[in-house]
């Protein structure tokens, strides 16, 4: 049996794919409108698995539905009066968009995030199962994810090697597959880049290495991991994170979740000690750590209490207008990027488009790059900032 997916993410495509496939399926995909009609017009499939809010239009614009995977749905369902079973997969929660699809003859629809068992036991329902197995005890699915959102994640590497070595990454994208991580090796001089090559086997759709060969600090490691990954349509934000997982993976989920369907440009952590939150820091850094953030406030001229967390996530807009230029400094970049939304946008702008959210959890790991010594240089390259950006 032929099962035709429409989806514009690849992340989406490519774990639909293999869960179908595994189950033996014969598997047609299209990542857009067009495609997808005439693939269904060509492969006559058994079922049709189809998103509904599709960005990458490709020349739907001569459809009556302005690129909505319902173009799809009129098409089978009202056009051509075809029985054939839609299931409809979507982030979209607007309950007109939802009756609307019912309304053109869907036969079930999923809201996104959902578990790979609960999609391949509906597809069982719809149309039977070609194996003796279900998908479901097949694949082992129950905690793998389909998020509503394909997010691309940068990670600044300078001689991580012994902090790459855990399962976690692997685990993370394994269960989330909406996540791709770019791990940037930022010219390592022990095997970080040996272990993140590693780290990818298997994962190399959802895990890839930019190496930087020489290293140009973690502000540019980070530049270009975002350009990098924002030239890739199928990403709707990308954010970075640090290698040390300081920040974990469920404060920027939380960051992402905050960001999707909201008016904000930007979302990034916040390191406030507050009841609740598990916030530590090594107490030589927290006089210090005080003093930078109060300058950096004065320059900035903007209510932020923490511009330095390394866990932030945005718009491709703002990787656009604020990381094409170089950086001035090597270290507290995250200044500069606000002061060149200040700079595009204005103040009041900025502040509307941002959002500071206070984490979960931190910890100050041991072994971090940045040591006493290089606190202090961090005053001098605020200076830097505030004659560059005046």
């Amino acid at each position: 049996m032929k099962i035709l997916i429409v989806d514009d993410q690849q992340l989406v495509l490519l774990s639909l794919e293999k869960l179908l496939s595994s189950s033996g399926y014969e598997v047609i995909s299209a990542d857009n409108i067009m495609d997808a009609i005439a693939r269904y017009d060509s492969e006559k499939p058994n079922l049709i698995i189809v998103d509904i809010n599709m960005s990458n239009l490709s020349n739907a614009e001569s459809l009556n539905e302005s690129g909505s995977g319902l173009e799809v749905v009129k098409y089978i369902k009202q056009i051509k009066k075809d029985s054939t079973p839609v299931m409809v997969l979507s982030g979209n929660t607007d309950e007109e968009v939802i009756i609307k699809a019912f309304d053109l003859g869907i036969d079930d629809y999923m809201k996104k995030p959902l578990s790979l068992s609960e999609i391949g036991a509906r597809v069982k329902r719809l149309i039977g199962s070609t194996i003796e197995k279900s998908v479901t005890e097949k694949t082992n699915s129950k905690e793998r994810y389909i998020q509503n959102k394909c997010i691309g994640v940068v990670i600044p590497c300078y001689n991580e090697e012994t902090r790459l070595s855990s399962n976690e990454f692997k685990s993370f994208v394994h269960k989330n597959l909406g996540y791709h991580l770019c791990f940037v090796n930022d010219g390592s001089k022990d095997n970080t880049l040996a272990v993140l090559n590693e780290l990818t086997k298997g994962k190399e759709e959802y895990i890839s290495v930019y190496d930087c060969i020489k290293n140009g600090g973690k502000a540019e490691a980070v530049r270009l991991g975002m350009l990098h990954l924002a030239k890739q349509n199928q990403f709707d934000y990308i954010g970075f994170l640090d290698a040390d997982l300081s920040t974990n993976f469920d404060d920027f989920q939380d960051l992402a979740d905050t960001i999707y369907n909201s008016k904000y440009k930007l979302v990034f952590g916040s390191r406030i000690s507050r009841m609740g939150a598990d916030i530590t820091k090594q107490s030589a850094r927290v006089l210090i750590s005080k003093t930078i953030n109060y300058i950096i406030i004065k320059i900035l001229g903007m209510k932020i209490n923490d511009t330095q967390c390394g866990a932030k996530i945005m718009t491709k807009e703002i990787i656009e207008k604020t990381f094409s230029e170089k950086f001035v400094t090597k270290w507290i970049f995250d200044v500069e990027i606000f002061m060149r939304m200040k700079k595009i946008y204005g103040s009041a702008k900025t502040q509307e488009l941002i959002l500071e959210k206070p984490l979960n959890r931190w910890i100050h790991m041991d072994g971090s790059k940045l040591s006493f010594k290089d606190s202090v240089k961090i005053m001098g390259q605020i200076g830097q900032i505030a004659l560059h950006y005046r």
